[in-house]
């Protein structure tokens, strides 16, 4: 899609960011080495008049060198659990974190604005992803705090006290994902770090250039080495970090097959702990009975939010061969309806920020058509060069691509059955399994499938589509989808691990505990109630 600058609202047009700082060990240090252009695929006029993807800015396109100092620098700050950091009283980390938030929030205009070039998410989703991440880390320390008071006691089982808390893993290799580059990055970051490990984080390759404007925050926030934030390949970054066996914690929101190639190059793998958000086919199932205004509703925002690009979006739909035909009618005629337009417009479809995508996506169909589906919807299937209008492609099998991958794009397969056994045992086949929509009335029916789904998926939603949030609650799912659960609660157990002091119930124990808990001693030993 291309756009006139002059179109554009003034508050929306952008100028290229060079940013050529990275953080490392307390320092915001100057790259003087390689650094790669930021494109976003929307067009705009170049010097010479032509339409070219708008330049955004640049990145340092870093080697293993700097790497492997800010694996340096996150070691030492750790110290094996000795160092200054991990040791910290709970209360005084979560003042670094206060500090930090408030830093962030500074830099609200310019991170929406550039959610929105950069991964071409909508306006009102760009402002959301922000303020929810906000929300997110308030609601991590408040949590931590919750958790602190649970532990600020003692425990007495036989003749033994003991002082139970949660302690920090290590450091740890932080790799978000490019669809919520803000979001679910900090979702691993910050409760990795509030729990006193150390890490270091590389951003997605798109939804880069957003991070720089918090650079500074970072490096303000946090003793030196807590956050080191690098720029540039995960093989000349990540890959070389993890060679060395130093990594305690990988926290990586992306693909299986990411995952499992950087495990694979550490040569400790039972010292590794996996904290990892990872790909789905949720599906949704449409009963009989589903009150179709509703479902339809749901569907389309299920399927086609963010252009279909989450892991939590419905995938494949299934629907009871005595509705599809009209399901299919008005749900094609729904999809047609929806709004194409720039970020800024705030419409419900926007292009596509990955330049391959609409390439991969018109694949998916060929694919599907040349083995017998058909593209229900008038407009399914148009195609630019960053763009691919949604395409609802039923009938769909498993002689089909679209049946297996997941499409992360906006293409919708559906599939009819006769008997629920058919999308149940498809769910129990596949290789993943995070959520299920559910849709229908009829408790009888719903009542026995949710026992079943729920053993098959983590998340069951009846007659909604599938989402992460609240992030108070669990966010995880079963095979290839998750390892750990990502939530505000959860998180702070994933990144942590259970440590306490015993102590015979002696004489000479209680007076040695009781000056103790009088003194400032230990930050481990305390009673200390957080407020």
């Amino acid at each position: 899609m291309k756009v006139m600058i002059n179109e554009i609202p003034k508050e929306f047009q952008i100028k290229p960011y060079a940013c050529d700082q990275y953080l490392v060990n307390g320092h915001l240090k100057t790259w003087k080495g390689a650094t790669s252009n930021v494109y976003s695929t929307i067009k705009t006029k170049d010097s010479s008049g032509e339409l070219v993807p708008t330049l955004l800015g640049s990145i340092p396109d870093m080697e293993t060198p700097p790497a492997l100092e800010a694996l340096e620098a996150a070691e030492m700050a750790f110290q094996r659990g000795q160092g200054l950091w991990p040791t910290m009283k709970v209360g005084d980390r979560l003042k670094h974190m206060e500090t930090f938030v408030e830093k962030m929030k500074e830099h609200r205009e310019e991170v929406v604005k550039l959610l929105m070039w950069e991964i071409c998410k909508n306006k009102s989703d760009s402002y959301k992803e922000f303020d929810r991440t906000v929300d997110y880390i308030i609601d991590t320390i408040e949590a931590y705090k919750n958790l602190d008071r649970k532990g600020a006691k003692f425990d007495k089982q036989g003749d033994v006290y003991a002082h139970i808390r949660r302690g920090p893993l290590g450091v740890v290799l932080c790799l978000g994902p490019y669809n919520y580059p803000l979001n679910e990055t900090f979702c691993l970051l910050i409760p990795a770090i509030i729990m006193g490990n150390t890490a270091i984080f590389k951003p997605a390759k798109h939804g880069v250039l957003l991070i720089a404007p918090l650079l500074r925050a970072f490096q303000e926030s946090f003793p030196p080495g807590v956050v080191n934030i690098l720029f540039g390949r995960g093989r000349k970054i990540a890959s070389p970090i993890m060679e060395t066996g130093k990594i305690d914690v990988l926290a990586l929101i992306g693909h299986s097959s990411s995952a499992v190639s950087l495990q694979d190059l550490h040569p400790n793998k039972n010292r590794l702990r996996l904290v990892l958000g990872l790909e789905a086919k949720n599906p949704g199932i449409i009963l009989p009975d589903a009150d179709l205004d509703h479902t339809i509703k749901e569907c389309i925002s299920g399927t086609l939010s963010y252009n279909g690009q989450r892991c939590t979006a419905l995938k494949v739909l299934y629907v009871h061969e005595s509705i599809v035909d009209e399901f299919n009618r008005r749900f094609a005629v729904a999809v047609d309806a929806l709004k194409f337009g720039m970020p800024w417009e705030d419409t419900f479809l926007t292009p596509l920020p990955e330049p391959t995508k609409p390439k991969y996506i018109q694949e998916l169909i060929d694919d599907a058509v040349s083995k017998g589906a058909k593209i229900l919807n008038k407009r399914g299937g148009d195609l630019s060069d960053n763009y691919c209008f949604p395409a609802v492609l039923y009938p769909v099998d498993e002689s089909m691509n679209l049946y297996h991958e997941e499409q992360f794009g906006p293409v919708v397969p559906i599939i009819s059955y006769k008997e629920i056994d058919e999308p149940l045992d498809a769910m129990a086949a596949s290789d993943y399994g995070q959520q299920v929509s559910l849709f229908g009335r009829d408790v009888r029916k719903i009542g026995p499938l949710i026992d079943t789904l729920a053993n098959l998926v983590c998340r069951v939603n009846l007659n909604s589509a599938c989402q992460r949030g609240p992030d108070v609650y669990p966010f995880t799912g079963r095979k290839n989808s998750a390892v750990s659960t990502l939530s505000v609660y959860d998180a702070l157990r994933s990144f942590s691990i259970r440590t306490f002091l015993a102590s015979k119930d002696t004489p000479y124990n209680k007076e040695i505990l009781e000056s103790l808990l009088n003194s400032d001693s230990s930050n481990f030993v305390s009673t200390e109630y957080l407020l």
